[in-house]
């Protein structure tokens, strides 16, 4: 009896996970996100544009990724923790946006 049980758990979970990955497939297929985290551009669209402004220099010498994020400190964007962004996350928003 209780592996009988185990047989019709198992059937339900694989047809449960089957539906899911239709599903995942399905609005991947429309070109939307599904799944994952989310990009800093989604996060703080704002904070993405301040850091490409600043990245491309704009007439004056462009800076480095260290400089805008020491720029990006003084306009008040920090990390979830308080932490200023390191050069490797400036260098994340720039490829993701």
């Amino acid at each position: 009896m209780r592996q009988m049980r185990g047989v019709f758990s198992q059937l339900e979970k694989a047809k449960l996970v089957a539906k899911m990955r239709v599903a995942r497939e399905r609005i991947k297929a429309t070109g939307k996100k599904c799944g994952g985290r989310k990009s800093y551009a989604e996060i703080d669209p704002q904070m993405v544009a301040l850091a490409r402004y600043l990245r491309g220099g704009n007439g004056w010498r462009p800076y480095s990724l260290r400089d805008v994020a020491a720029d990006l400190a003084a306009y008040g964007y920090a990390t979830p923790s308080g932490k200023p962004y390191s050069a490797s996350a400036v260098q994340s928003m720039l490829d993701a946006a």
